[in-house]
């Protein structure tokens, strides 16, 4: 066994928890990463970690190589990095985390894009629409959109995204364009559960923020599918602005009430606190802030 894979399995284990979502961070079986975990606790000839089928700790000597671990990789990776920066290249793996449709409609393409730029680049994206804790997860950086609730993560804001309300043409033949926000009300409405605000729309009016009720017909925790009904005629939906770009300039999808705003929020790559950031990270939260600025 190669020392470094140990050692990368143990940090991935003490940070994610257990060894099956460190072998998942890793891409690894279960049966190879305790493996590499029983190899290296060998060649140290030190227990490292107080394992019991309920939890795991670690040891006193196991702290301290933890810290040591953590050093020796980040340094490693960072001066494969570095040889391969100074001719103008990119390597190594990222691992990052996004909203599932903001992944699958703006992030995925423009990672392709950065990998097509410099193939020694890998990514592993896990998107959810969950709370992710970056550390436990073991991720390099996430996308987040709206307001930060962990002071522990530095923000660098790369876009805003603005939520539009859309409906089909279809939809608007059969029932009618609402006029102002006071006619939602009259209207079959397409609720993503995401949104904070529950079944409450926020509009500017006459430069005072006002929470329309809706009385919604469907409820559902995707952007995408929310466009997706949209686009059948079931409804009016609340949707961010990239969502649904595409569709409106291939009029599958009408723009309404656009002189009532509704919220903008910033999308953001937020980093761990206290974390070395390799050259591919900072190079591919640039490469996504240029990309995103050009299509505002």
């Amino acid at each position: 066994m190669d020392m470094i894979d140990g050692m990368r399995t143990f940090v991935a284990v003490v940070e994610a928890g257990t060894i099956t979502a460190a072998a998942d961070r890793l891409n690894i079986s279960k049966k190879l990463a305790s493996k590499y975990l029983a190899a290296l606790e060998t060649q140290v000839g030190v227990k490292l970690l107080n394992r019991t089928t309920r939890s795991q700790s670690l040891t006193l000597a196991g702290q301290q190589y933890y810290l040591d671990c953590q050093d020796i990789i980040a340094r490693i990776d960072e001066s494969h990095s570095a040889l391969k920066q100074a001719e103008g290249e990119l390597i190594g793996h990222l691992r990052i985390s996004a909203p599932v449709s903001f992944g699958e409609v703006v992030l995925l393409p423009l990672l392709a894009k950065l990998k097509r730029e410099h193939p020694d680049l890998s990514f592993d994206v896990r998107l959810s629409d969950s709370y992710v804790d970056l550390i436990e997860g073991g991720f390099d950086f996430a996308l987040r959109i709206g307001a930060l609730s962990d002071s522990n993560l530095v923000a660098r804001k790369l876009t805003e995204s603005h939520l539009w309300l859309v409906a089909s043409p279809a939809y608007l033949d059969q029932y009618g364009t609402p006029k102002s926000p006071d006619d939602l009300s009259d209207h079959i409405c397409l609720r993503d559960a995401n949104y904070r605000g529950g079944a409450r729309w926020p509009f500017q009016i006459d430069g005072i923020t006002r929470n329309i009720a809706i009385q919604p017909q469907f409820v559902t925790n995707s952007a995408t599918a929310m466009r997706n009904l949209a686009l059948m005629g079931e409804g009016i939906a609340l949707v961010p602005d990239f969502v649904v770009q595409s569709d409106l300039a291939a009029e599958k999808l009408v723009r309404l009430l656009p002189d009532y705003p509704s919220l903008t929020l910033p999308i953001q790559a937020v980093l761990p606190l206290n974390r070395n950031r390799p050259a591919r990270v900072r190079a591919a939260i640039d490469f996504l802030a240029r990309a995103l600025s050009r299509s505002q």
